[in-house]
Formats: C-alpha cells, structure tokens, sequence
C-alpha cells in the first residue's frame, strides 16, 4: 500500500540523478520533521508521519512559535518515511533542485475529541489537524487546519500553534 501512496514522489523524481530515498522503510510511528528547504524559494516543509508515509506541507514563511501566528501550508504530495532523515543537496535540473537541511524532528500525539481507530488520518482527511509536537525546537500544540471544503484540488491550509487548552479549532467558512 506505500508504494501507491508514493506514486507521485516517485513521478517527479529521476533517482539516477538525486540523493533523494526512493522509499522503503516501514513504519507505524508519529514522527515528524521540518526540513529547510533552500530550492527556487526557501521554504520550510513540515512531514506528519501517517500510514506509513510522510504527509507533507510547504510552508513558505517557516513555523511560527507564536501562538496563533497563521502560516500559509501548502500540501505536497507524500514522502517516503526515509525522507525524514534526509538532507543534502538536490542537483540543479532535478524537482526541488536545492538545499535540504532538517531544522527540527521528534514525535507529536494527535488531539482528537472524536473517537477513531486512526485519529491523524480521520483529522486530515476532515480538514482539521491537532497535534502536540515534542521536537527540540518545536514543543507545543499546533493546528493544521484547511482553508476551504476538503476536496482533491485544494491544498491551502494553515498552521499554527495553539493553547494546549484550545479546542476549538475553526475555519472562517464557519
């Protein structure tokens, strides 16, 4: 099942050129990773671990640490669990061509007030994510939360940190 979640990974990518992992290592952990990403635009790229794959959002303004400091997330396709630990230089004509540095990893919980066999999945797919990040930098509860409906074409969320108290967690189409 991991293989077909990285069809699109796999797509952009010519790995006879790139350092880049194809993909590989299994797992049924809650890591996560921010990854500087110094490539047209720097960016920051903020990775959930869920299902066996990396979910992935391109954060063009870094993570803020200030509580409800909104930040534009963009979601990517999902990498493999091995891109956690990657770093190094992407050559020049490749997708992404540029610097990859990793800036903060750990594990987070997910927060869900709703009961489900699988919490993270469930809250992703419902545009509503709570998460409590344990990294070295990152410490605290952040929010992803969709900017429109869930549909397959939009990709716009927003990150921020959250009261670990803070429940509510709204879109402005509420």
């Amino acid at each position: 099942m991991t293989g077909k979640k990285l069809t699109t990974y796999r797509a952009k990518r010519d790995f006879s050129g790139t350092p880049e992992p194809t993909g590989g290592k299994k797992g049924k952990g809650n890591s996560f990773v921010v990854q500087k990403h110094n490539a047209s635009h720097l960016h920051y790229d903020f990775r959930l671990e869920v299902d066996g794959v990396l979910k992935s959002w391109a954060v063009p303004k870094g993570i803020s640490k200030t509580m409800n400091e909104k930040r534009l997330a963009v979601q990517t396709e999902d990498h493999p669990l091995d891109y956690g630990k990657f770093e190094g230089i992407i050559p020049e004509g490749h997708y992404g061509a540029g610097t990859v540095e990793i800036w903060d990893a750990g594990t987070y919980e997910t927060i869900s007030h709703t009961p489900s066999k699988n919490p993270i999945r469930d809250s992703i797919k419902a545009g509503r994510v709570k998460v409590k990040l344990h990294g070295k930098k990152l410490k605290g509860t952040y929010a992803l939360v969709l900017m429109h409906k869930p549909d397959e074409k939009n990709k716009n969320w927003l990150l921020f940190r959250v009261a670990p108290d803070n429940a509510n967690i709204a879109t402005k189409d509420e």
